[in-house]
């Protein structure tokens, strides 16, 4: 397992890290009914995970139902003594209470918030306290003057950011220096094969400014595992047996072509889809670590390999060409423009 620094920190990951998002069995109010493993499951699943060198876990007070997710976590940190050997982030921002304080990012509410992760997780402090995505109602600062404050009262060591606008993520960035605030260390964002366009500002953005990227989704909900077929029904129990309108929006030409690709390039190292979609990933710039999901042993360790496969350069290149998208306006014209072509 090859590790990285964590953006502008000092700390250490993984290059894989395993999100916790399916731990814990929800019900039926829960929108991860059904789509989760028990918590033994979950459990044995982190112990194999740590074992293998992995020392990154990644939660939200939002996954599973009432923080089931994050009680899972903190059980299995406490019952194994595993916390000083883990890397522990979190989030908040999405609503987790009734009335109007309880979602979003104000002071108010975060305040509350890190308090009832901390209990869940059963832990003194966070490593890496997220908020989940950004929160138009709250001014920018005060999230992060909320946030600084908890990393001078030492319940978190570093804040890291999620599903942010790049031009609200650049003027956060901006008002933490000139307002010698804690700022962000990492950025955690959707990005795989199939969804691309993080590249268009986000990436270049990561590496200006030295935020780890945390890529989520690697495998597109697990349509780059290969268990989904062109013109057939999903197989049942599967996570997109149950989110049939995101599966709708899979199908089409080039994420059949990506996935073509992904099997071809797969078939001659002997390695699985999930690997071969992972590599891909963690050869990209600014890219620190991957988080995937994981139900059971299997698929852990169908992942697991992608840490240590290196893709050259000819299997990236058919990698990229067969999931290329266009860059639209103005960056198709900077590049043409760039390169000489008019």
């Amino acid at each position: 397992m090859e590790y990285r620094t964590l953006g502008s920190s000092g700390v250490k990951v993984s290059t894989l890290c395993l999100g916790a998002m399916t731990f814990g069995e929800a019900d039926e109010k829960s929108f991860m009914h059904k789509v989760g493993c028990d918590e033994p499951t979950a459990h044995a699943i982190m112990n194999r995970a740590l074992d293998r060198g992995l020392n990154f876990i990644d939660t939200a007070d939002v996954y599973g139902q009432d923080g089931l997710s994050e009680r899972v976590v903190g059980n299995w940190l406490v019952q194994g003594k595993h916390r000083e050997r883990t890397v522990l982030a979190t989030k908040f921002r999405f609503r987790m209470g009734d009335g109007p304080n309880g979602t979003g990012a104000s002071r108010y509410r975060i305040m509350r918030c890190v308090e009832d992760s901390l209990r869940r997780l059963r832990t003194d402090r966070i490593d890496l306290y997220q908020i989940h995505m950004q929160d138009n109602d709250t001014p920018e600062e005060e999230t992060l003057r909320a946030l600084d404050d908890l990393v001078r009262q030492g319940k978190v060591l570093y804040i890291g950011a999620s599903n942010y606008a790049a031009y609200r993520l650049t003027d956060s960035l901006w008002t933490s220096r000139t307002s010698h605030l804690s700022p962000f260390v990492s950025l955690q964002m959707q990005y795989s094969l199939v969804s691309r366009e993080l590249e268009r500002e986000h990436v270049p953005l990561c590496k200006r400014f030295g935020l780890g990227l945390l890529p989520w989704s690697p495998l597109a909900g697990g349509f780059l595992t290969g268990k989904y077929q062109k013109n057939q029904p999903p197989p049942e129990g599967a996570r997109l047996d149950k989110w049939k309108n995101q599966l709708a929006g899979f199908d089409s030409p080039r994420n059949w072509r990506i996935l073509d690709a992904v099997t071809a390039v797969a078939r001659e190292r002997n390695s699985t889809k999930a690997a071969v979609s992972l590599a891909w990933l963690l050869h990209k710039p600014a890219v620190t670590s991957a988080i995937f999901g994981a139900r059971s042993l299997e698929q852990l360790d169908a992942c697991l390999v992608g840490a240590d496969l290196s893709l050259s350069a000819e299997e990236m290149k058919r990698l990229d060409e067969a999931s290329a998208f266009e860059p639209g306006y103005p960056y198709e014209m900077i590049g043409r423009v760039q390169q000489g072509r008019w």
